[in-house]
């Protein structure tokens, strides 16, 4: 089955094509499948425009599409970035940038009201005449460290320390049995299995 990504994020993409491999599933970009719109996240919530993803891309490109909308949120600053976490600070700003705005606005924060959580939503949805839908919430409590550690991973990787070590210090592995993302992943895979392979 070819299952089509709704994302331009090579790391998203990476990560998902190493959590489906097993699968007798071809994972596809959105070049891939020639779309090269931009996609107005218009939702309120992660998973409402996770949706509004994988439907656009869907019916595009008439094959089954999904996405996830994920981002971090900061207890201390009522839940920013949230859902504007890949634009935090403005389209300008680098993953760099985005973390320096970040611990510039926790400079005075004391590490036990550090707490944080990423979030991460996936939406599945299948072609007309079919349909059918998934949907999957899963999230990761942490806090934010007060520099940027390690090179791996992306994002606010750097920054999102769970249980003494950033998740830009993990490696692969150790990131996906944890993360948000490799929870969410990991339940959807139950679930696509289930519902749509096996069906």
């Amino acid at each position: 089955m070819k299952l089509v990504c709704a994302t331009r994020n090579k790391g998203k993409i990476r990560e998902f094509q190493r959590l489906f491999a097993g699968l007798s599933v071809e994972i596809l970009s959105l070049s891939d499948v020639g779309f090269e719109d931009e996609i107005e996240e218009t939702g309120g919530s992660f998973e409402e425009n996770a949706y509004i993803k994988a439907k656009t891309v869907c019916d595009f490109s008439g094959l089954p599409a999904f996405a996830d909308d994920s981002g971090l949120e900061v207890d201390m600053l009522g839940g920013e970035p949230g859902i504007y976490s890949a634009r935090y600070g403005g389209e300008g700003l680098d993953d760099y940038g985005r973390n320096k705005l970040l611990l510039e606005k926790m400079i005075h924060v004391s590490y036990d009201l550090r707490t944080a959580h990423f979030v991460c939503a996936i939406c599945l949805c299948m072609p007309e005449p079919d349909e059918r839908e998934i949907r999957i919430r899963q999230r990761c409590d942490g806090v934010i460290g007060y520099e940027p550690k390690g090179v791996n991973g992306f994002g606010y990787d750097p920054l999102f320390v769970y249980n003494g070590k950033s998740f830009g210090e993990m490696s692969d592995w150790e990131k996906d049995r944890i993360s948000h993302r490799g929870k969410a992943v990991s339940e959807f895979l139950i679930q696509f299995q289930e519902k749509i392979l096996e069906d």
